[in-house]
């Protein structure tokens, strides 16, 4: 029997519809160094909770990049699954960090939250509005030590991340590591969502 245009379409129509019931993995760079940081990101990851399943690093303090008259930062990463296109994606980040009231008043100035797509699959992105693998991640030791909590093998092209510069001399830490900070890295793992947690505490 031929197939009729009709059919075709339909068919088509459905091929498209399972593509997009597919749930893509994607790691996302949290940072807040403005108020309640740690409110800050565990906000974020409750939004997240609610477009997909979600994983989180440890918690990590870094010095500010850029201009240093602006506080410490406290960063993690995501692993959300979900099934948003990487555009769709950035449109909820960027939601979600206005939600939590962020004003961009400078270049890598202060911030309440700053949410970042990192990876998407083993997708590479490159669009006026994305750019995927993340530009500078193999740079900065505050994305890549918490992405390898998630992802200890991790590589990107023929770079294992682990043997990055960055990652062998850091600059940040992660807060179970420094002394004193055991109750907010407790803090940090209060509830399910956080399925990492047992490995680390």
């Amino acid at each position: 029997m031929i197939a009729s245009a009709q059919d075709s379409q339909i068919e088509a129509g459905h091929t498209e519809a399972r593509h997009r019931k597919v749930g893509h993995t994607s790691y996302i760079g949290l940072g807040s160094n403005l108020g309640d940081r740690l409110a800050y990101l565990r906000f974020a990851i409750e939004a997240l909770s609610k477009i997909g399943q979600v994983r989180v690093s440890r918690l990590y303090a870094s010095p500010p990049m850029g201009p240093q008259d602006q506080p410490d930062y406290l960063n993690a990463v995501v692993e959300l699954v979900t099934t948003l296109s990487p555009l769709d994606l950035l449109d909820q980040l960027q939601s979600i960090e206005l939600d939590a009231g962020r004003v961009r008043k400078r270049h890598w100035g202060e911030r309440t939250l700053d949410l970042d797509l990192l990876l998407y699959d083993q997708d590479q992105i490159q669009h006026p509005r994305l750019n995927v693998p993340h530009v500078g991640l193999m740079a900065r030791d505050f994305v890549v030590l918490p992405l390898l909590d998630l992802l200890p093998q991790a590589t990107i092209g023929e770079v294992n991340l682990f043997d990055l510069a960055c990652v062998q001399n850091p600059t940040a830490h992660a807060i179970s590591d420094l002394p004193g900070q055991h109750v907010v890295q407790k803090a940090w793992f209060h509830d399910q969502l956080f399925k990492v947690a047992e490995k680390y505490t």
